[in-house]
């Protein structure tokens, strides 16, 4: 099932922010754009290289008003301890939500209910809380944050022109296609 267009659902969980623990909602995903990251498990070996990928494009991302959530059925406790003990988890500043109970997984459709963890998942979410992109990967495929970038400006440039698509492999102020009756059997 596609959650693309879809407003996602209402949830309540704890999360380790900065040194802190911190409780966070659907509703802090409103009047910005997101990035949630799901992941199996804390303590793996493709999960940190991930997520310390995904920090190294952190500072773009909030250039570009997008703030970055990583999510796995892990609790935020474990978080902690992972962000106190690892190298590579140390140098995370974006907000980690714990999800013991599966209720986020769920809501995202990335649960692997056998195992009881997170698949791989990364959602694009905008500021009315819609999933504008999602991409599911299998375990053992690592993901690439960068490609991230490139599709939330498309997913900005379209919420603020109406009536306007970006072509594949689109780079910011790269031509746009405007769908009309006259373009058909044209591209």
């Amino acid at each position: 099932m596609s959650l693309i267009g879809k407003q996602v659902e209402a949830f309540h969980a704890q999360a380790y922010r900065q040194g802190k623990f911190v409780e966070i909602s659907n509703e802090e995903f409103n009047g910005k754009w997101n990035v949630v990251c799901f992941y199996p498990a804390d303590f793996t070996f493709v999960c940190p290289t991930e997520l310390e990928d995904l920090q190294e494009q952190y500072t773009t991302l909030k250039d570009l008003g997008v703030e970055v959530y990583s999510c796995s059925t892990d609790t935020h406790f474990t978080h902690k301890a992972w962000h106190d003990t690892s190298d590579a988890i140390g140098k995370i500043e974006y907000t980690m939500i714990g999800d013991p109970s599966h209720q986020i997984s769920r809501i995202f459709d990335v649960l692997d209910e056998e195992a009881g963890l997170a698949q791989r998942g990364t959602f694009v979410i905008d500021p009315d809380g819609i999933v504008q992109a999602m991409e599911i990967n299998a375990d053992g495929i690592g993901r690439d944050a960068s490609s991230l970038i490139d599709k939330i400006r498309a997913g900005q440039y379209v919420r603020s022109h109406p009536g306007e698509v970006c072509p594949a492999k689109w780079k910011e102020d790269g031509a746009t296609l405007k769908p009309s009756f006259d373009l058909v059997g044209k591209i």
